[in-house]
């Protein structure tokens, strides 16, 4: 991947603005904000909330429980958010998404940015999705109080795909997922803890056959622990998952 021209851009439209950058501004994606290889723009909802009380929120068309972010206030929100450059593709946090994967982090990293729309409450007027281009991901089959945590684990997994982020750019092409196999085990100093030893093939020196350890390892970890991604891999190679 090239170095760009502009930084890439997350562009987040939250009630919680004060939550960015949050962990993000730690480590290596926190050091790279600071030296511009990526911008963050948090979008305050309540700025464009209606009435005195800047109210985001109403109960829900035909009864049931909670709230549900109003079309007019988000959208709003939303033609803010594109009036700015650059013009970034428009993401929103929900159960029904298509659960983000390497694969989709190693897309946006290619593109100029992101905008990513937090939900909060019972979730957001259907008739957003009508209206705009909106694509819908979640992090997993479960439910948070909002998408500022999932905005959040969104950017870091795409950031660290940066030019220049990772201090070795190698190590994003060998790790989890970069091959549908999840990554062989870990070790470091000591040589012998609690009676724990590091494997003797990763001490010899011989490159070759420790890159065979790791791939039998990485197989074999793949094949017990994630059954989809081994079918997966397999059938990338044109095999069954035996």
């Amino acid at each position: 991947m090239t170095a760009r021209a502009d930084p890439w851009c997350a562009r987040i439209i939250t009630l919680f603005p004060g939550a960015f950058p949050g962990v993000l501004g730690e480590s290596l994606t926190g050091k790279a904000l600071r030296e511009g290889r990526w911008r963050l723009d948090a979008i305050d909802l309540r700025d464009f909330g209606i009435g005195r009380h800047r109210n985001v929120d109403d109960t829900p068309a035909g009864g049931g429980a909670g709230m549900v972010l109003r079309a007019d206030v988000l959208g709003a929100a939303i033609e803010a958010a594109a009036a700015r450059a650059p013009a970034l593709p428009l993401f929103c946090f929900s159960p029904r998404g298509r659960v983000m994967d390497q694969a989709l982090m190693r897309d946006l990293a290619a593109g100029p940015g992101v905008t990513l729309i937090c939900g909060r409450f019972e979730g957001v007027d259907e008739r957003i999705f009508e209206h705009y281009p909106v694509q819908e991901l979640s992090l997993g089959d479960f439910v948070l109080t909002g998408g500022e945590i999932a905005a959040q684990a969104l950017i870091d997994a795409t950031v660290r795909l940066l030019p220049e982020v990772l201090g070795n750019p190698e190590s994003a092409l060998d790790e989890s997922f970069a091959g549908d196999l999840l990554e062989y085990p870990q070790y470091t100093r000591p040589a012998l803890w609690q009676g724990h030893a590091i494997p003797e093939v990763l001490l010899s020196g011989d490159h070759a056959r420790i890159a065979r350890w790791r791939r039998d390892r990485a197989e074999e970890l793949t094949r017990s622990r994630r059954p989809d991604l081994w079918a997966r891999h397999r059938a990338k190679q044109g095999l069954d998952a035996s």
